[in-house]
């Protein structure tokens, strides 16, 4: 009873985040300019693979006992997916890169 409802549970978790994997490779491919292409990898991709790790954890923490190297790569990405996010976005607008938006300007 338990095995069949966690087995269900760690379906639940793949099949969640890799739809939010799957929207958020779509946007990155058909989003039109740099400014809204973030969207794509640094919102929906890491709720995704955050989604699939969670998945993971319960799938081999309940075959093997605790595991935490996926938490440590959960860790990783929440860090390093919003720091690169934000060096991209700076570096297109030092470029000069057209937005579908209005860039704001700096004070």
């Amino acid at each position: 009873m338990i095995a069949g409802l966690l087995d269900l549970l760690t379906a639940v978790l793949l099949l969640v985040g890799s739809g939010f994997a799957l929207i958020g490779s779509i946007g990155l491919a058909r989003l039109p300019d740099i400014f809204t292409r973030l969207h794509g990898p640094t919102k929906a991709t890491t709720l995704g693979v955050g989604g699939i790790l969670l998945g993971s954890v319960l799938f081999f923490s309940v075959r093997d006992g605790l595991s935490l190297h996926e938490l440590l790569v959960s860790v990783f990405l929440f860090l390093t997916a919003p720091v690169s996010a934000h060096l991209l976005a700076r570096a297109a607008k030092h470029r000069r890169c057209r937005s579908v938006a209005p860039v704001p300007e700096d004070d």
